[in-house]
């Protein structure tokens, strides 16, 4: 069986930057020999958690939109690759909702002790984080990576590495800075390759 990964992304502009980034992650994944599954979350029908708390007691969220089939797909990957830009000094509020909504892997794994990833997988999955930063600040992206660690934990994937660029209003264009294109491929290939094993 094949080494599975979920790319995330985050951005509401799906031809931005942060697209272009994560495509050229999931070519380096793909040209590793991994299957990447790409999920634009702006184009989901999903809403923000309302702690109904069904999940305390269930496998699943009361709400019934497209998470309902996004948790059983996060059940099974062996790696992600989640790409966003910075917005207020975090993350867009649509992919912060979608995180929200996992919830249900959190009661799963702290509150009920039974994680829904299996036991053989979960000291073995990896997570790639790609953000993007308008501003040149040093602390840009700590409200961020501070979130993106407590998702990758809440579904048993480890903060494996992260490719973070800041001053986009400088540069612009990502595909005029090959380098960093360059980079991002690199990350998704190494991904690609350690989770092939």
């Amino acid at each position: 069986m094949g080494v599975k990964i979920i790319a995330l992304l985050g951005s509401p502009l799906l031809n931005g930057n942060t697209a272009k980034l994560l495509d050229r992650a999931i070519q380096g994944a793909r040209d590793a020999g991994a299957e990447v599954e790409k999920i634009e979350v702006t184009n989901l029908n999903i809403r923000a958690c309302r702690e109904i708390m069904f999940c305390r007691e269930h496998e699943t969220c009361a709400m019934k939109d497209d998470m309902q089939g996004i948790y059983e797909k996060f059940r099974d990957n062996d790696g992600i690759i989640l790409a966003t830009p910075i917005m207020t000094m975090g993350i867009p509020g649509m992919l912060k909702s979608f995180i929200d909504r996992f919830q249900v892997y959190f009661m799963a794994k702290y509150v009920r002790k039974k994680p829904l990833v299996v036991k053989e997988k979960r000291k073995s999955r990896l997570g790639l984080y790609l953000g993007i930063s308008g501003m040149n600040l040093p602390y840009v992206f700590d409200g961020a990576k501070m979130t993106v660690h407590a998702f990758f934990d809440i579904i048993d994937v480890q903060y494996w590495d992260d490719l973070l660029i800041r001053d986009m209003d400088t540069l612009q264009d990502l595909s005029r800075h090959p380098e960093l294109m360059d980079e991002a491929y690199s990350k998704g290939r190494e991904l690609g390759r350690q989770l092939m094993g």
